[in-house]
């Protein structure tokens, strides 16, 4: 017969602790008859007897007085194990695995991390930024942040805001090079190409086009597989780029980039945030998570309105023909 070796040794303990079976029994919540089962199963597993026991009383055997003395150290350093997980996943403190895209991610998710830290300081934030899909359970994930559907199931996830990819350029560039008119334009406009790390393909442009997404491919004359070299690059004047809401929007504000193209502005991916089963989550975990839907879902300051991005246009046609 099959032995649970560590519930038959709980068993052996507690009952030498209590100094009844049956006080051990209840102890444990199983029926008297279970507990001394587990014993005699015990000893039978051992070859030994560890305990003189009665109808009224039990005492050690010196076999039974060796193995307790063995087994005590052991029991308790289970115990504060067990004790040290379940106060854990209560404490808002600890590591907390986070992964994300690394395209121009981390300007947004700096200030998550810095107020959650600043109101949790036991926080020890493990951030790994990378383009391509890991594996969730091997990499011991807590939030993951992905741009688009998530790979992996057994996830939960929340959209926090769509992502507008916006065609767009400096002031200065459109005076030397003139504005586009339609996508067919961007043929004689130079354009930035992303290269994605992972696969080293070429991104092409989307395009909204007739009620429907197009990929278009456009020529280089730019191409770099770093988000923030790519935006430099579009601010420096040297090319127009197409490029994410939350990356541009700073820039769009203050005058920097002008946005172009925006009957053809396309918002079809999202960026989400991903959990495991949200009543096993530890609670740093959970608040984290909390923190980041409360300060990024719906996209706040990093969606544009079409009312905003048309005035900024505008602002900037205005511009050109006064000068």
């Amino acid at each position: 017969m099959a032995i649970n070796e560590l519930r038959a040794i709980a068993t052996f303990a507690k009952a030498v602790e209590l100094g009844s079976i049956r006080r051990a029994a209840q102890a444990q919540g199983v029926t008297p008859q279970a507990a001394s089962q587990a014993l005699a199963q015990l000893e039978q597993h051992l070859g030994v007897r560890l305990l003189h026991r009665t109808t009224r009383s039990l005492a050690l055997t010196e076999e039974g007085r060796h193995f307790l003395e063995h087994t005590q150290p052991a029991l308790a350093a289970l115990d504060r194990a067990l004790l040290a997980a379940r106060e854990t996943k209560d404490e808002i403190a600890g590591p907390l695995r986070v992964v994300g895209p690394r395209s121009s991610f981390a300007s947004l998710l700096m200030p998550l991390l810095d107020e959650f830290c600043r109101a949790h300081p036991g926080i020890q934030p493990d951030v790994q930024l990378d383009d391509s899909l890991g594996d969730w359970v091997r990499d011991r994930v807590d939030v993951g942040f992905r741009m688009g559907q998530s790979a992996d199931e057994g996830v939960v996830g929340r959209l926090l805001f769509p992502i507008q990819l916006i065609v767009c350029a400096s002031p200065d560039y459109l005076a030397r090079h003139g504005v586009p008119e339609t996508p067919d334009d961007l043929a004689r406009h130079r354009c930035s190409v992303f290269r994605h790390p992972a696969s080293g393909q070429l991104t092409p442009w989307y395009l909204q086009l007739g009620g429907e997404v197009e990929r278009r491919p456009v020529s280089p004359s730019f191409t770099t597989n770093d988000t923030e070299l790519e935006l430099q690059a579009v601010l420096a004047g040297q090319v127009m780029g197409q490029l994410a809401n939350f990356a541009a929007a700073p820039h769009l504000r203050r005058g920097e980039l002008v946005p172009v193209l925006l009957p053809q502005m396309s918002a079809h991916i999202g960026l989400h945030v991903y959990y495991g089963n949200r009543t096993a989550l530890p609670k740093r975990v959970r608040a984290f998570v909390d923190l980041a839907v409360e300060r990024l879902q719906g996209g706040g300051a990093h969606m544009l309105t079409a009312r905003e991005l048309g005035a900024m246009a505008q602002a900037n046609a205005k511009g050109r023909r006064t000068r």
